[in-house]
């Protein structure tokens, strides 16, 4: 019997309720008091099984509530491994950059520092401060939301500044549109390679992720399948400048996903946060299914993680009057202060010149890529600021984007963002954040030096055979 199941017999026994339900609560328990960790791999089915003195389907029963609640994953041949829920969040002293986040560059250009601080500043002065002080109706004033709409125009110009909200970044918005579209136990659709905290939302609502067959592009007939099948409560999707593979999705097959998602009733989460940052891409999905997309976006990717202002544009009135109910609910509002230097900055060009600005030193830095992993195959779009980076056969993605990780690249591998734990073995290079174009240089460096002389590397547990 492992270490960590030793105890689960006589704990099981104890256990009031369902022997599958008390299963899963063992996991989640000992998850939480440290005594498993992420990675940590359960023996095979029916060793566990014999182990608990519990029936076979019972065991397979009690994991797939786990597997449900995310505190597990299975790979055929490899084995069933803690994945955790919601992980505990170190504090930090404020002034460390996250490895993990990707962040836009900070272009170094005086006359646009001065110019963030010169339309900061007039905010301010023809602000009431009283007015900033005050709680505020959710969602935004007339002009705010204005300015929204104006800004969502590049991307989806049928937006209307009636059926948008201004809120709190582009996570409280999916947190709130997924608690409101779906229930416990519900499934969402969602692409093979997915944005980090759709799964940790969905892990902590309960909710189940249905990765659709991926053949470069999320197909179509795998989401009519799963409408058929699973009846899927919400489809989740980042079409434009894919977090972390880069691509875009083509025209034709937006239309075939919308018009599945039309024949279904099926609502859409069109995740936008890099859209800005592309000068030219198909059709949003807001603009090929209005009456079911809900159109999200910010400036976190665009101009600054730190302006945690978000816009989100419904379908309907109805359905962003719920909306905003839920967010309200959830977040209150979206600071007023930071409201108003985001409005000013959008009404007088100041974050369309941020944009520009971002996207120049984008090309630079992946001009820097480009020579560094010259003979490394990876995929990269013009204007984006992450790199997608298959890894070749012998150096695994997790041990590798720790060790980078370590000496200050900003690498992270393929598994975080999978949803259907089949990650490939790849890493997303985030080529922005507060680094200088020369310490970008230097990662990129010790990256190709790590591909052509692998460093000495623990075995990946989630690859594990046996």
């Amino acid at each position: 019997m492992s270490q960590a199941t030793r105890f689960w017999p006589q704990r099981l026994r104890s256990a009031d309720g369902p022997a599958y339900l008390a299963l899963a609560d063992l996991i989640a328990d000992d998850l939480h008091s440290g005594r498993l960790k992420s990675g940590d791999r359960l023996p095979p089915l029916r060793d566990l099984a014999a182990e608990l003195g519990l029936n076979y389907s019972t065991v397979a029963r009690g994991l797939a509530e786990a597997r449900r609640r995310g505190l597990i994953d299975s790979k055929v041949g490899s084995g069933t491994y803690i994945r955790g829920a919601v992980p505990a969040l170190p504090l930090r002293d404020g002034n460390s950059a996250d490895m993990t986040m990707n962040l836009p560059p900070e272009p170094d250009d005086p006359a646009l520092r001065a110019r963030l601080q010169e339309s900061t500043a007039a905010a301010l002065r023809e602000a009431d401060p009283w007015a900033l002080l005050r709680y505020q109706d959710f969602g935004g004033s007339p002009q705010q939301r204005e300015a929204g709409a104006h800004w969502l125009h590049t991307r989806f110009p049928e937006a209307r500044a009636g059926q948008l909200l201004v809120c709190p970044g582009v996570h409280a918005v999916l947190y709130a549109l997924l608690s409101l579209l779906a229930r416990p136990g519900d499934c969402i659709c969602v692409e093979s390679l997915s944005y980090p905290g759709i799964k940790a939302i969905a892990a902590q609502l309960g909710l189940r992720l249905l990765a659709l067959t991926d053949d470069g592009e999320p197909c179509a007939a795998a989401l009519r399948d799963a409408c058929r099948t699973a009846a899927p409560k919400a489809l989740y999707l980042n079409p434009t400048l894919h977090n972390p593979s880069t691509r875009t999705l083509s025209r034709s097959r937006r239309e075939a996903l919308a018009e599945v998602a039309l024949a279904y009733s099926l609502p859409i989460i069109e995740d936008d946060a890099y859209g800005r940052l592309v000068r030219t891409a198909p059709a949003a999905f807001a603009s090929l299914a209005p009456s079911l997309t809900y159109y999200v976006t910010g400036l976190s990717k665009t101009v600054g993680a730190g302006l945690r202002i978000a816009y989100v544009h419904a379908p309907g009135q109805r359905p962003m009057q719920r909306l905003a109910g839920a967010l309200r609910a959830l977040t209150v509002m979206a600071s007023p202060l930071t409201t108003a230097i985001a409005t000013r900055w959008l009404d007088d060009g100041t974050a369309g010149r941020l944009v520009e600005a971002i996207r120049s030193e984008a090309a630079q830095r992946l001009q820097l890529a480009t020579t560094a992993l010259a003979g490394h195959p990876f995929r990269a779009h013009p204007e984006g600021f992450h790199i997608w980076l298959p890894l070749p056969a012998g150096i695994e993605a997790n041990p590798l984007a720790g060790w980078l990780r370590e000496r200050g690249v900003p690498a992270v591998a393929a598994t975080v963002f999978s949803t259907d734990a089949q990650p490939p073995n790849a890493l997303r290079l985030n080529l922005g954040g507060p680094v200088t174009r020369e310490q970008c240089a230097a990662g990129l460096q010790r990256v190709a030096e790590a591909l052509a002389r692998p460093p000495s590397l623990p075995p990946d547990p989630t690859r594990a055979t046996g």
